[in-house]
């Protein structure tokens, strides 16, 4: 299984994102992963740059490895023929480099412009006919398209990479697993689930490559490490489909006052114990995942990337 770094749109500036991918690179991660967002979490992440903006820097400052959006919803907030629009520019700037990943995304971010948040089954409905004309504009030939969700009059996208980026897709039901497999270019998710993986493989996945993203908090002390995971990323603890539904920073804040310290020390690796990090991250290749992609929780310093990348990614390799 390969390594990657995540970088956490939601909780950094774009000169720290920047400089966190530049040193990933340099320590020997695989690719990089970005996160997508109008809105963080919480407050206390406290940021969230326009992705799109910051790709186009990182397509200037690395040089190796695949570079994922992780996830773009190309469905409610902008529409899919402005996505492939930049999609397709972000892949002219990185060659062969660029993933452009999609999900059905979170109410978090797509009730911004007062569009109704739909039910599941509609979202997954958008998403594959978004990914549809997506792929058809990327054909640089003009396009008319009027379906269920959506309608484009005589579009035609100038700026082409010199092949289509590939287009994973997240899942984390088997509705959602079930789409990825028939339409995607990959499978994307944040747990190791292998029977989710197994049913991605064997209803038309095959052997495409499954990515997966971690969050860790590694650090010298791990009661320390544990309160910034828990005052950061308490999300982390929350069940269900909340994630998809809580529409506001202000409602995942009331969600979280009911996860503890303890719960995020259990769904995130705390503290300096390497075996520990390593047995967590062990588990999703166990589950059929081909490559991982880990945030440091509290942004990654000098030791993370001197100690923690150098160790973690000599015990992982394929």
């Amino acid at each position: 299984m390969r390594i990657g770094f995540f970088l956490a749109a939601e909780e950094f500036t774009p000169g720290e994102l920047i400089a966190q991918a530049r040193a990933a690179e340099d320590a020997g991660f695989h690719g990089l992963w970005i996160s997508d967002h109008y809105h963080p979490w919480n407050d206390e992440q406290g940021e969230s740059p326009f992705v799109w903006n910051v790709l186009g820097a990182l397509s200037q400052v690395t040089s190796r490895g695949p570079v994922t959006t992780a996830v773009t919803c190309p469905t409610v907030r902008i529409h899919p023929a402005v996505m492939a629009q930049a999609a397709a520019t972000t892949a002219a700037m990185f060659g062969d480099r660029f993933r452009f990943g999609v999900g059905s995304g979170e109410a978090l971010n797509e009730h911004v412009l007062g569009d109704p948040w739909p039910e599941a089954e509609v979202r997954l409905e958008m998403l594959e006919e978004a990914v549809e004309l997506i792929r058809e504009l990327w054909r640089g030939e003009v396009v008319n398209h009027r379906g269920r969700h959506y309608h484009v009059q005589h579009a035609r996208i100038y700026t082409l990479p010199d092949a289509a980026p590939p287009i994973p897709i997240s899942g984390f039901g088997p509705k959602a697993v079930d789409l990825a497999a028939r339409i995607g270019d990959g499978y994307v998710t944040t747990m190791p689930d292998a029977e989710l993986i197994e049913r991605y493989r064997s209803n038309g996945g095959g052997d495409k490559v499954v990515q997966a993203g971690m969050k860790v908090c590694w650090g010298s002390d791990e009661a320390e490490a544990r309160k910034t995971a828990r005052r950061i990323w308490p999300n982390e603890g929350l069940p269900g489909e909340l994630a998809q539904v809580l529409p506001t920073p202000e409602h995942f804040e009331q969600a979280t006052e009911l996860v503890t310290e303890e719960m995020i020390g259990e769904a995130v690796p705390c503290g300096p114990d390497l075996d520990r990090h390593a047995d967590a991250i062990q588990e999703f290749a166990d589950a059929g995942v081909d490559e991982l992609y880990l945030h440091q929780i509290g942004g990654p310093d000098d030791d993370f990337f001197g100690k923690y990348a150098k160790e973690i990614l000599s015990r992982f390799s394929g």
